[in-house]
């Protein structure tokens, strides 16, 4: 069964066409800046080169487009029919507290997602459009979407309240909703299986660590808590985000630097983090050659990124009460083992010999399949 796999962002469109059932990617790729003069078709078949092209694009409903015409392109395509395509599963950022797993998408749950586009601006509005234009260029394809909030639903009340007016929460829907719940929930199920015990049995904490970070606390393959709050802003320090702050610090600049509301988001979100620390880059990769060619602000940046990752460890421990696993993934967990290796040097006296520190990579993607086949394999049952 073949699936397409789309994750739609502000201005590009990223896919993968899966085997489902043999869980194998056929061709994976993305149109790249959307809306500009130079957007781009970067794709690569599986065992073959990548391949780049300039293309027209003025918006996600001709990504998808484009898309749908490099898979069954004679020459470089691996379809020969557009209705090979048996579903399309997309990543949508936030289901708000109405889907706590993922669904067939229908006229109700397309009102759904415009709903909570106010509280993902930035993510639900082009999933939207990828949504309508999948559903234009692959007409007899069933759609699932697939929510990055959906595996944080399992959190109880009191973890998810802020201590604010309860009014604001009945009003607005402002609690903590968690984010990359596709990522936590798939490494978890691998966790299990290199562990060789029953997901059910076990209390794991998964990091997943790449330019937006996050953590969550699993227990029996549910999510108890998770650093991510209200919007991804919250918790760890990542790329470009600050993480946990005094939210005074928002009154205090607005005051003192006279800057906007808008100007202090954009600040929080765009310029805090790995990058305002360090002054260097939000990668870590450069991070931490900085550090090798010694500058102390990358140092800082590096340190107080991992304390926050240590701090959160140490709640989640507290709050699972024995951890069997703590699991690393994403781009930074998996790609720079001196993370993980710092991490349990630091903290092997405090956990005990029992917990095993692994690194799994994360494949959203093929979860994403894995979930739109089930669901249209009942649909057909029916």
């Amino acid at each position: 069964m073949l699936i397409l796999v789309v994750n739609c962002g502000s201005s590009s469109v990223k896919y993968d066409l899966l085997d489902a059932e043999k869980e194998s990617s056929l061709c994976r790729g993305a149109v790249t800046r959307i809306g500009e003069e130079a957007s781009e078709l970067i794709y690569e078949v599986n065992g073959k080169g990548k391949i780049e092209k300039k293309v027209v694009c003025a918006d996600h409903h001709q990504a998808i487009e484009i898309v749908r015409d490099a898979l069954t392109d004679p020459e470089g395509g691996v379809l020969s029919d557009v209705n090979e395509v048996v579903g399309v599963g997309h990543r949508v950022v936030h289901g708000g507290e109405e889907f706590s797993a993922s669904t067939l998408i229908d006229a109700d749950v397309i009102k759904s997602i415009e709903k909570f586009s106010e509280l993902a601006p930035l993510h639900n509005p082009p999933s939207l459009e990828g949504i309508k234009g999948c559903m234009e260029s692959f007409k007899d394809a069933p759609q699932v979407a697939v929510f990055d909030t959906a595996f944080h639903h399992s959190m109880e009340e009191h973890v998810f309240h802020y201590g604010i007016p309860y009014e604001y929460y009945k009003k607005y829907g402002i609690r903590k909703y968690g984010f990359h719940g596709t990522s936590h929930r798939y490494v978890s199920g691998k966790a299990a299986e290199l562990l060789f015990r029953p997901l059910e049995e076990l209390n794991l904490i998964t990091v997943h660590l790449g330019n937006g970070c996050s953590m969550a606390a699993v227990s029996g393959g549910k999510s108890i808590d998770t650093s991510m709050g209200f919007t991804p802003l919250e918790g760890l320090l990542m790329g470009t985000r600050c993480g946990d702050i005094d939210p005074a610090v928002v009154t205090f600049l607005v005051h003192r630097e006279g800057l906007s509301v808008d100007e202090v988001n954009d600040l929080l979100n765009k310029k805090s983090g790995l990058l305002g620390l360090s002054g260097v880059s939000n990668d870590m990769r450069d991070i931490l050659k900085a550090i090798d060619e010694g500058n102390e602000k990358a140092r800082l940046a590096y340190n107080v990124f991992m304390y926050r990752i240590k701090k959160y460890i140490g709640a989640y421990a507290a709050v699972l009460g024995k951890v069997d696993a703590v699991v690393f993934t994403a781009g930074i967990g998996e790609n720079e083992p001196r993370i993980k290796d710092d991490m349990e040097e630091e903290l092997r006296p405090f956990l005990g010999g029992g917990t095993e520190f692994l690194t799994i990579s994360t494949n959203e993607e093929l979860l994403i399949a894995k979930d739109a086949r089930e669901i249209i394999t009942e649909k057909i049952n029916k």
